[in-house]
Protein backbone atom coordinates (compact mmCIF):
# COMPACT_ATOMS: atom_id res chain seq x y z
CA UNK A 1 0.00 0.00 0.00
CA UNK A 2 2.59 2.42 1.27
CA UNK A 3 4.40 1.44 -1.73
CA UNK A 4 1.34 2.33 -4.29
CA UNK A 5 1.39 6.07 -2.83
CA UNK A 6 5.12 6.44 -3.04
CA UNK A 7 4.66 5.77 -6.63
CA UNK A 8 1.37 8.15 -7.35
CA UNK A 9 2.96 11.09 -5.48
CA UNK A 10 6.18 10.62 -7.61
CA UNK A 11 3.68 10.37 -10.43
CA UNK A 12 1.44 13.71 -9.18
CA UNK A 13 5.26 15.89 -8.63
CA UNK A 14 6.46 14.80 -12.36
CA UNK A 15 3.39 15.57 -13.88
CA UNK A 16 3.14 18.76 -12.20
CA UNK A 17 6.72 19.78 -12.85
CA UNK A 18 6.04 18.97 -16.82
CA UNK A 19 3.14 21.62 -16.71
CA UNK A 20 5.41 24.63 -14.85
CA UNK A 21 7.80 23.57 -17.39
CA UNK A 22 5.42 24.41 -20.38
CA UNK A 23 3.92 27.48 -19.00
CA UNK A 24 7.02 28.41 -18.26
CA UNK A 25 8.48 28.10 -22.41
CA UNK A 26 4.85 29.27 -23.57
CA UNK A 27 5.90 32.28 -21.77
CA UNK A 28 9.39 32.84 -22.78
CA UNK A 29 7.61 32.44 -26.37
CA UNK A 30 5.34 34.99 -26.08
CA UNK A 31 7.91 37.82 -24.80
CA UNK A 32 10.82 37.07 -27.70
CA UNK A 33 10.40 39.12 -30.69
CA UNK A 34 9.62 37.53 -34.26
CA UNK A 35 12.59 36.98 -36.50
CA UNK A 36 11.43 39.98 -38.46
CA UNK A 37 11.06 41.99 -35.53
CA UNK A 38 14.83 41.19 -34.92
CA UNK A 39 16.17 42.52 -38.36
CA UNK A 40 14.10 45.49 -38.12
CA UNK A 41 16.61 48.41 -36.57
CA UNK A 42 15.40 50.70 -34.15
CA UNK A 43 13.43 53.85 -35.14
CA UNK A 44 15.74 57.00 -35.18
CA UNK A 45 15.73 60.01 -37.20
CA UNK A 46 18.80 59.80 -39.56
CA UNK A 47 21.15 62.86 -39.85
CA UNK A 48 21.53 63.92 -43.26
CA UNK A 49 25.02 62.24 -43.57
CA UNK A 50 23.52 59.02 -42.89
CA UNK A 51 20.63 59.31 -45.65
CA UNK A 52 22.49 59.84 -48.84
CA UNK A 53 25.60 58.87 -50.72
CA UNK A 54 29.38 61.14 -49.85
CA UNK A 55 28.91 62.24 -53.31
CA UNK A 56 25.40 63.01 -53.65
CA UNK A 57 26.23 65.16 -50.16
CA UNK A 58 28.65 66.91 -51.99
CA UNK A 59 26.75 68.01 -55.09
CA UNK A 60 23.86 69.39 -52.92
CA UNK A 61 24.67 73.83 -51.52
CA UNK A 62 25.05 73.25 -47.90
CA UNK A 63 23.50 75.35 -45.25
CA UNK A 64 26.13 78.84 -44.32
CA UNK A 65 25.71 77.57 -40.51
CA UNK A 66 27.87 74.30 -41.34
CA UNK A 67 30.21 76.67 -42.85
CA UNK A 68 30.52 79.63 -40.59
CA UNK A 69 34.05 80.40 -38.95
CA UNK A 70 34.72 80.05 -35.09
CA UNK A 71 36.64 82.03 -32.93
CA UNK A 72 36.71 83.58 -29.00
CA UNK A 73 34.45 86.11 -29.84
CA UNK A 74 30.47 84.96 -28.52
CA UNK A 75 28.99 87.89 -30.40
CA UNK A 76 27.38 86.29 -33.86
CA UNK A 77 24.58 88.36 -35.43
CA UNK A 78 22.50 86.64 -37.95
CA UNK A 79 21.01 88.84 -40.65
CA UNK A 80 18.68 87.44 -43.42
CA UNK A 81 21.46 87.26 -46.19
CA UNK A 82 24.37 87.03 -43.97
CA UNK A 83 26.34 86.51 -40.81
CA UNK A 84 28.70 88.42 -38.69
CA UNK A 85 30.76 88.14 -35.63
CA UNK A 86 31.18 91.67 -34.18
CA UNK A 87 34.08 92.78 -31.92
CA UNK A 88 33.34 95.31 -29.54
CA UNK A 89 36.46 96.52 -28.60
CA UNK A 90 36.82 97.16 -32.31
CA UNK A 91 33.50 98.81 -33.18
CA UNK A 92 33.56 96.41 -36.37
CA UNK A 93 32.87 92.65 -37.06
CA UNK A 94 36.36 90.57 -37.27
CA UNK A 95 34.46 88.29 -39.91
CA UNK A 96 31.06 88.49 -42.23
CA UNK A 97 30.45 85.28 -43.94
CA UNK A 98 27.83 84.27 -46.71
CA UNK A 99 26.93 82.01 -49.95
CA UNK A 100 27.25 83.86 -52.81
CA UNK A 101 25.79 82.31 -56.07
CA UNK A 102 26.17 82.90 -60.15
CA UNK A 103 22.75 83.90 -60.43
CA UNK A 104 23.16 86.70 -57.08
CA UNK A 105 25.63 88.29 -59.19
CA UNK A 106 23.46 88.79 -62.02
CA UNK A 107 21.00 90.89 -59.70
CA UNK A 108 19.89 94.47 -60.61
CA UNK A 109 19.11 96.02 -57.40
CA UNK A 110 20.77 99.70 -57.25
CA UNK A 111 22.77 100.90 -54.23
CA UNK A 112 20.45 101.92 -51.06
CA UNK A 113 23.47 103.95 -49.36
CA UNK A 114 21.06 103.94 -46.46
CA UNK A 115 23.90 103.81 -43.88
CA UNK A 116 22.54 103.05 -40.15
CA UNK A 117 23.27 101.41 -37.60
CA UNK A 118 23.08 97.76 -36.50
CA UNK A 119 19.75 97.50 -34.60
CA UNK A 120 20.55 93.59 -33.55
CA UNK A 121 23.20 94.58 -31.50
CA UNK A 122 22.85 95.04 -28.06
CA UNK A 123 26.17 96.97 -27.44
CA UNK A 124 25.57 99.21 -30.06
CA UNK A 125 27.44 99.87 -33.35
CA UNK A 126 29.54 102.54 -34.82
CA UNK A 127 28.23 105.27 -36.14
CA UNK A 128 28.15 107.93 -39.60
CA UNK A 129 29.85 110.17 -37.00
CA UNK A 130 32.48 108.50 -36.51
CA UNK A 131 33.74 108.42 -40.23
CA UNK A 132 32.80 112.21 -40.60
CA UNK A 133 35.99 113.89 -41.49
CA UNK A 134 37.98 111.24 -40.48
CA UNK A 135 40.07 110.69 -43.59
CA UNK A 136 38.79 106.66 -44.39
CA UNK A 137 35.81 105.04 -46.27
CA UNK A 138 33.28 103.19 -44.92
CA UNK A 139 34.26 100.60 -46.14
CA UNK A 140 31.83 97.10 -46.78
CA UNK A 141 33.46 93.82 -45.38
CA UNK A 142 29.92 92.01 -47.37
CA UNK A 143 30.30 94.44 -50.90
CA UNK A 144 26.68 95.69 -51.64
CA UNK A 145 28.01 95.02 -55.31
CA UNK A 146 27.28 90.98 -53.75
CA UNK A 147 23.84 91.77 -52.66
CA UNK A 148 22.39 92.79 -55.77
CA UNK A 149 19.95 90.42 -55.93
CA UNK A 150 17.22 91.72 -53.43
CA UNK A 151 16.02 95.12 -51.90
CA UNK A 152 16.26 93.65 -48.25
CA UNK A 153 20.07 92.00 -49.11
CA UNK A 154 21.30 95.59 -50.35
CA UNK A 155 19.87 97.63 -47.28
CA UNK A 156 21.30 95.15 -44.55
CA UNK A 157 24.70 95.74 -46.57
CA UNK A 158 24.37 98.89 -45.54
CA UNK A 159 24.64 98.19 -41.59
CA UNK A 160 27.50 100.42 -39.52
CA UNK A 161 28.13 96.76 -38.35
CA UNK A 162 28.90 95.52 -41.72
CA UNK A 163 31.48 98.74 -42.10
CA UNK A 164 35.32 99.02 -41.58
CA UNK A 165 37.52 102.14 -42.01
CA UNK A 166 39.57 101.37 -44.79
CA UNK A 167 42.22 103.80 -46.97
CA UNK A 168 40.09 105.37 -49.66
CA UNK A 169 43.35 104.31 -52.64
CA UNK A 170 42.48 100.75 -50.99
CA UNK A 171 38.85 100.99 -50.39
CA UNK A 172 38.61 102.61 -54.32
CA UNK A 173 41.14 100.78 -55.88
CA UNK A 174 42.82 97.22 -55.43
CA UNK A 175 40.24 96.06 -52.70
CA UNK A 176 37.33 97.04 -55.30
CA UNK A 177 39.14 94.63 -57.72
CA UNK A 178 39.34 91.80 -55.77
CA UNK A 179 35.72 92.28 -55.11
CA UNK A 180 34.69 92.26 -58.62
CA UNK A 181 36.75 89.20 -59.22
CA UNK A 182 35.26 87.26 -56.32
CA UNK A 183 31.71 87.81 -58.69
CA UNK A 184 33.61 86.33 -61.78
CA UNK A 185 34.60 83.68 -59.57
CA UNK A 186 31.24 83.35 -57.83
CA UNK A 187 29.98 83.24 -61.88
CA UNK A 188 32.36 80.08 -62.75
CA UNK A 189 31.66 78.16 -60.03
CA UNK A 190 28.37 78.09 -59.30
CA UNK A 191 28.33 79.55 -55.78
CA UNK A 192 31.05 80.42 -53.26
CA UNK A 193 31.29 80.63 -49.79
CA UNK A 194 32.83 83.83 -48.48
CA UNK A 195 34.55 85.67 -45.33
CA UNK A 196 35.72 88.53 -45.51
CA UNK A 197 37.38 90.60 -42.38
CA UNK A 198 39.61 92.82 -41.07
CA UNK A 199 43.54 92.05 -39.45
CA UNK A 200 44.42 94.69 -36.66
CA UNK A 201 47.55 94.95 -34.95
CA UNK A 202 49.17 95.49 -31.75
CA UNK A 203 48.21 99.03 -31.71
CA UNK A 204 45.62 100.39 -33.61
CA UNK A 205 44.57 104.02 -34.75
CA UNK A 206 41.58 104.77 -33.91
CA UNK A 207 38.69 107.18 -35.27
CA UNK A 208 35.31 108.95 -34.03
CA UNK A 209 33.88 108.97 -30.48
CA UNK A 210 33.68 105.14 -30.53
CA UNK A 211 37.11 104.37 -31.43
CA UNK A 212 36.29 102.76 -34.17
CA UNK A 213 40.03 100.77 -34.89
CA UNK A 214 41.74 101.41 -38.09
CA UNK A 215 42.68 97.61 -39.59
CA UNK A 216 45.98 97.59 -40.66
CA UNK A 217 45.08 95.00 -43.65
CA UNK A 218 41.88 92.65 -44.76
CA UNK A 219 41.47 89.28 -46.26
CA UNK A 220 38.69 87.19 -47.95
CA UNK A 221 38.62 83.80 -47.63
CA UNK A 222 36.97 81.52 -50.33
CA UNK A 223 35.56 78.18 -50.13
CA UNK A 224 34.07 76.22 -53.56
CA UNK A 225 32.53 73.22 -51.74
CA UNK A 226 30.55 71.50 -55.16
CA UNK A 227 32.02 69.03 -57.65
CA UNK A 228 33.71 68.34 -59.64
CA UNK A 229 36.41 70.48 -57.87
CA UNK A 230 36.56 71.05 -54.15
CA UNK A 231 39.38 74.05 -53.64
CA UNK A 232 39.86 77.16 -51.03
CA UNK A 233 42.04 80.27 -51.54
CA UNK A 234 42.86 83.29 -49.31
CA UNK A 235 43.93 86.61 -49.78
CA UNK A 236 45.98 88.79 -47.47
CA UNK A 237 46.20 92.77 -48.67
CA UNK A 238 47.35 95.33 -46.25
CA UNK A 239 44.91 98.61 -46.24
CA UNK A 240 46.60 100.89 -48.49
CA UNK A 241 46.33 101.60 -52.25
CA UNK A 242 48.31 98.73 -54.96
CA UNK A 243 49.16 98.60 -58.11
CA UNK A 244 49.54 94.90 -58.03
CA UNK A 245 47.17 92.01 -59.76
CA UNK A 246 45.26 90.60 -56.65
CA UNK A 247 46.27 87.09 -56.82
CA UNK A 248 49.87 88.44 -55.57
CA UNK A 249 48.04 88.68 -52.76
CA UNK A 250 46.96 85.12 -52.45
CA UNK A 251 48.02 82.60 -49.66
CA UNK A 252 47.08 79.80 -47.75
CA UNK A 253 44.56 79.76 -45.16
CA UNK A 254 46.37 78.85 -42.38
CA UNK A 255 48.08 82.06 -43.08
CA UNK A 256 45.21 84.02 -42.04
CA UNK A 257 44.09 81.90 -39.36
CA UNK A 258 47.25 82.34 -38.09
CA UNK A 259 47.39 87.11 -37.91
CA UNK A 260 43.57 86.36 -36.95
CA UNK A 261 42.77 83.42 -34.48
CA UNK A 262 40.03 81.95 -36.05
CA UNK A 263 39.49 78.98 -37.72
CA UNK A 264 37.49 79.53 -41.06
CA UNK A 265 36.04 75.89 -41.60
CA UNK A 266 35.82 74.08 -38.93
CA UNK A 267 32.58 71.92 -39.58
CA UNK A 268 35.05 70.30 -42.24
CA UNK A 269 36.14 66.90 -42.22
CA UNK A 270 39.85 66.81 -40.63
CA UNK A 271 41.90 65.94 -43.17
CA UNK A 272 40.22 67.87 -46.00
CA UNK A 273 39.95 71.34 -43.80
CA UNK A 274 43.57 70.16 -43.07
CA UNK A 275 44.08 69.61 -47.08
CA UNK A 276 42.43 72.87 -48.39
CA UNK A 277 43.68 75.64 -45.60
CA UNK A 278 47.66 74.59 -46.18
CA UNK A 279 47.96 74.65 -49.62
CA UNK A 280 47.58 77.15 -52.28
CA UNK A 281 47.30 76.88 -56.00
CA UNK A 282 45.97 80.14 -58.03
CA UNK A 283 46.11 77.99 -61.52
CA UNK A 284 42.87 76.23 -59.73
CA UNK A 285 40.73 79.85 -59.68
CA UNK A 286 42.22 81.29 -62.84
CA UNK A 287 43.04 78.11 -65.33
CA UNK A 288 40.07 78.92 -67.05
CA UNK A 289 40.18 82.57 -67.13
Amino acid sequence: MAKNTTRYLLLTILIVAVFILVLLLLKDRQASPTLSEEALPLSRELPVDEEKPPNEQRSQPARLLDYLPQSDNQQIIRHTHFTLSYLEKHEQAEWVAYELTGREVQGVEERSDDFREDPKLTTGSASLADYYRSGYDRGHLAPAGDMKFSEEAMSESFFMSNMSPQEPSFNRGIWRILEEEVRELAIQNGSLYVVTGPVFGKRNKRIGDNRVSIPRAYYKVLLDYTEPEIKAIAFLLPNKGSDKDVYDFAVAIDSVEAVTNIDFFPALPDLEEDMLESTIDVSRWIGGL
